[in-house]
């Protein structure tokens, strides 16, 4: 691997993306660092997808970072996975083995492959909820205002206009250092299925997490003083189990509006993947249903070639 100093490994929900990358870690004597926004939670086991048995191959435990660094209920960002990232990255090659960032939040991983130094820039609640009220048009207009060169800024959503306006707003005040890290050499490879398989394997692992105890993991933590709120803020399985407990879903309606709702997630983070290409990343796209091996072997020839 003179050519590169790290593998990443991506797809949508459900693609095996965990699977391919832990065997991958065991023949390139490699270690696999998670890039899943909600991985890193502790006892948030199933409605996260963990999978935590897929990095025991035989007797031998492929080691992983970035998960199980946190309590439930705390916040993570961008800027925190960074740095996560980079310590976990500096250790493993300096241990001399093989860094594998395997994982679906698309955000995370642009991230490390665009200069975005205003990751840094913390949130700013009181702006926010000052801001939510006022159209987008309104944004513009505020964010114009503010800022002489709002072109560096995408104006794509309310969401992002908001993020602008914060960023401008905590700039006037505040500079941002920007530390100094290793230089990243990637080869990116993404798994990708054809939607009707991605569909039939999301329903039938939403169903084995169900009758494994994803409802109870959710209880549990509720239980343990996690606000409800706190959970939806977590992402679809959680909010959606929620509504459950709250009497706002029956289980047959729980069962068909998450199925649906991760699906239409899997489509966003395709979606996501693509804007990444056109922002000059280069992703060697390959088919998640051939042989477990044949993905590897292809993986292995083009890291090596």
């Amino acid at each position: 691997m003179t050519d590169h100093n790290l593998i990443i490994i991506l797809g949508a929900t459900a693609s095996g993306k965990t699977k391919l990358a832990v065997t991958l870690a065991n023949d390139l004597d490699g270690e696999i660092i998670s890039a899943d926004s909600r991985q890193i939670f502790k006892q948030m086991d199933l409605g996260t997808g963990k999978d935590l048995a897929e990095y025991q191959i035989g007797d031998k435990s492929i080691p992983y970072h970035l998960i199980n660094i946190l309590e439930p209920g705390e916040r993570y960002h961008v800027d925190a996975f960074k740095n996560d990232f980079f310590d976990a990255f500096e250790s493993i090659t300096k241990r001399g083995r093989i860094p594998i960032l395997c994982g679906g939040t698309g955000m995370y991983i642009h991230s490390l492959l665009q200069n975005q130094p205003y990751t840094a820039v913390p949130a700013n609640e009181d702006l926010r909820n000052n801001l939510e009220p006022l159209s987008k048009e309104e944004l513009i207009v505020k964010l114009h205002s503010e800022c002489t060169n709002i072109d560096k800024f995408d104006l794509s959503s309310k969401k992002r206009l908001i993020r602008a306006i914060e960023i401008v707003a905590f700039l006037k005040h505040n500079s941002i250092e920007v530390p100094e890290r290793p230089i990243l050499k990637p080869i990116i490879f993404g798994l990708k299925n054809q939607i009707e398989v991605t569909r039939a394997k999301i329903i039938d692992r939403l169903e084995k997490r169900l009758s494994d105890g994803m409802i109870q993991e959710v209880e549990q933590l509720l239980d343990n003083g996690v606000s409800a709120e706190t959970l939806i803020f977590y992402g679809l399985e959680y909010k959606f189990i929620v509504n459950y407990l709250g009497g706002n879903l029956n289980f047959d309606e729980l069962k068909l509006k998450l199925g649906i709702a991760i699906c239409q997630y899997a489509k966003r983070q395709n979606t996501f993947f693509r804007k990444m290409e056109k922002d000059g990343v280069i992703i060697n796209w390959l088919d998640a249903s051939e042989n477990l091996n044949l993905l590897k072997h292809e993986i292995i020839e083009k890291v090596l070639d």
